[in-house]
Order: structure tokens, then C-alpha cells, then sequence
């Protein structure tokens, strides 16, 4: 009698674990979101930290638009891309959507210590910046992650490195490449030199108070961190390089 109660309880047990396990492959498997919309151009939607700008300029009683001007990758200037991989992602090219060794750490300093970093690589800054709040939370780390994995599957890197570059934020309502080379440097993306790619890069992690504008102490140590990189880094400007070549029909 014994036996079989436990033998119906392991069958209970294990077809709660295949309940479980199958939820998560459906959900994984099921983004509810329109990347096919995503491909190629302009974005055409308004992105989750534009209409949070927006909506903090509306509580302050300002009727403004952030700054915006889509740029294919091409015409970026290749300074900035490397000082943004160099700052907020060096492996980028090398790891998946999302870096094991970084959602270790992540986790460990969590438990440790109660309180969630961020460490995102790029395709998952691109999943918040397009579709989700800027809450810290286990929940929104792991739906993060699931985009990451979509975008990367469904566009590809050089995409989703694209995208980046033009809805990031450099500052205050000025999202891409274009709008910051503006404003801060008065010259087109393309035209960048490496000391002003640093300075725009380093401004990304806390755009709203380090900036060129502000210039404050960590945006200055920052700007120098990324900068010395930026020299240390010639095999990712090969990358750019090849990645460029097998990209072009």
C-alpha cells in the first residue's frame, strides 16, 4: 500500500515538473511582441524610454519631443561604434543574447547583497529600451532575456547593434547617434572622432545627469576609461571590419 502511494506521488511529482517545464518552453518560445516590424529602417514605433521622456516632460508641464534621426549603421562613424561596444559591451560578438558569466555574477551579488545591477549586454538594453519599464526585478531580467534571445534570433547582430545606436540615449530626450553628435559635437554621426565617440559613450549608463553637458566627475572617468580601451581595441574594429564585408551584397 505504502509503495504504491509513493509511486503515485513520484507520477504526480513528475507530471508537475513536465507542467512546469512546458510552461516555460511556451512562454520562451512565445514573445508577444512584432519584431518582423524591426527588420530593416527606421523604427516606426515609439520606443518604452521615449514615452517615458515624454511622459516625465509632461509632468513637469513641457510640451517637448526627444531629439531623433535614424542612421543606417554604414553612416555612423566607426568611433562610436567601438566606444560603445568597448563601454557597455566588449564581448558582444562573442557571447549569445545574454552573458552566462555576467547573469552569474548578477544573481550571486543579488543574494548577497538584495540588490539587482544591471550588466545587460546590448541585445538585452535593446529589449528594454524598446518594450519594457525600467523596473529591477527578477521578472523583468528574465522577460529581458527572453527578447534578447528573439531579437538576436530574428534580426541578427548587426541589427540589433543598429537599432541600438539610434534609440539609446546620450542625454536628455536625445535618443541615437545622430541626435547626440548634434547636439554635443555639431557634426553628423559619421564625422566622430575617437575623443568625441568617447565622450558620447561614456555618457550612456546615467545619461540625464553624466553627460558632455554636465561633465561631471564620472562622466569625465568614464569618457578616459572608455578612451583607453577604444586604443586597446584594434581586433574589434577588425570585426567591424568583416562584419561589414559580409553584409554588403
Amino acid at each position: 500500500m505504502r509503495q504504491g502511494r509513493r509511486r503515485a506521488g513520484c507520477g504526480v511529482g513528475l507530471l508537475a515538473i513536465l507542467v512546469i517545464v512546458g510552461s516555460i518552453v511556451v512562454w520562451w518560445v512565445s514573445p508577444r511582441v512584432d519584431l518582423a516590424a524591426l527588420r530593416a529602417g527606421p523604427l516606426v514605433m515609439e520606443w518604452a524610454s521615449w514615452r517615458r521622456q515624454v511622459e516625465v516632460w509632461e509632468g513637469e508641464g513641457l510640451h517637448r519631443r526627444p531629439e531623433h534621426v535614424y542612421r543606417p549603421l554604414g553612416e555612423i562613424s566607426e568611433n562610436l561604434v567601438v566606444a560603445v561596444l568597448v563601454g557597455e559591451d566588449i564581448d558582444f560578438f562573442g557571447h549569445g543574447a545574454v552573458d552566462p558569466r555576467e547573469v552569474w555574477m548578477v544573481l550571486r551579488e543579488w543574494r548577497n547583497a538584495g540588490r539587482l545591477r544591471g550588466a545587460s549586454t546590448i541585445s538585452q538594453q535593446v529589449a528594454k529600451i524598446l518594450f519594457l519599464s525600467a523596473e529591477r526585478s527578477i521578472g523583468r531580467k528574465l522577460e529581458e532575456a527572453r527578447l534578447a534571445f528573439w531579437l538576436e534570433r530574428r534580426l541578427g547582430k548587426r541589427r540589433v547593434l543598429e537599432i541600438y545606436l539610434n534609440t539609446v540615449e546620450f542625454g536628455p530626450g536625445l535618443f541615437g547617434a545622430e541626435a547626440a553628435a548634434q547636439h554635443y559635437c555639431g557634426c553628423p554621426a559619421r564625422a566622430l572622432s575617437a575623443e568625441q565617440a568617447a565622450a558620447l559613450a561614456a555618457a550612456i549608463p546615467a545619461p540625464g545627469r553624466d553627460n558632455p553637458d554636465t561633465a561631471t566627475q564620472k562622466w569625465r572617468f568614464r569618457r578616459d576609461t572608455v578612451a583607453r580601451r577604444m586604443q586597446r581595441a584594434t581586433w574589434l574594429r577588425t570585426k567591424l571590419a568583416d562584419m561589414t564585408a559580409r553584409s554588403d551584397p
